[in-house]
Parts: C-alpha cells; structure tokens; sequence
C-alpha cells in the first residue's frame, strides 16, 4: 500500500475551476482500480494551494492511473491553472521489522 500526496498551487483567480475539476472527477479517480480513498486539503492560509492524499494497493496501480486517459484528461485541464510547480511525494510505511 502506498500514499500519494501533491500539493498544487494555483492561480488565485483558477481556485474555483479547479474545484469544479476536482470535484466533476473525484468519484471517478477514487472508484479508478487499486485506489482506495482520495481526499482533498485546502492550505488554511492560502486558499489557492491544495493537497490531494490518495491511497494505492501499489505503485503499479498509481502508474496506471497515471497512464489513463482519466488522468490526461483531468492533468491536462489542471495544470494549466498552476501558479507553481506542483509537488508530489509517494509514502509507504516502513518495514517496522528492520532497524531492530
């Protein structure tokens, strides 16, 4: 199982947009095979800056998704509204077998 975690900035005046792009494809990305659960975080002191936490069976099932037309659909609309260059980090618990 692992965690993908983005934070995207946008331009103040696209806060709205992505919302509505988010929001028009969340049940699809969530219901997307091996994702099991998407949620959305706004930045409370910059309410342009948002932060999706998805969880994946694998890092196979991430790329597939990543690889559909789902996401160039969704990618394609969203990226034209950053102001900054998004971040992205994939988490995995650690084995909490090694190390002792």
């Amino acid at each position: 199982m692992i965690t993908r975690i983005v934070k995207m900035s946008f331009r103040p005046e696209a806060r709205d947009e992505f919302l509505t792009v988010f929001n028009a494809n969340k049940d699809a990305i969530s219901g997307f095979e091996g994702c099991h659960s998407l949620q959305i975080l706004n930045e409370k002191s910059q309410q342009n800056v948002f932060f999706t936490i998805s969880v994946w069976e694998s890092e196979e099932h991430l790329n597939l998704y990543r690889d559909s037309k789902l996401f160039e659909e969704v990618w394609g609309k969203t990226k034209l509204m950053f102001s900054a260059k998004p971040e992205a980090w994939t988490l995995e618990v650690p084995d909490s077998k090694l190390g002792t």
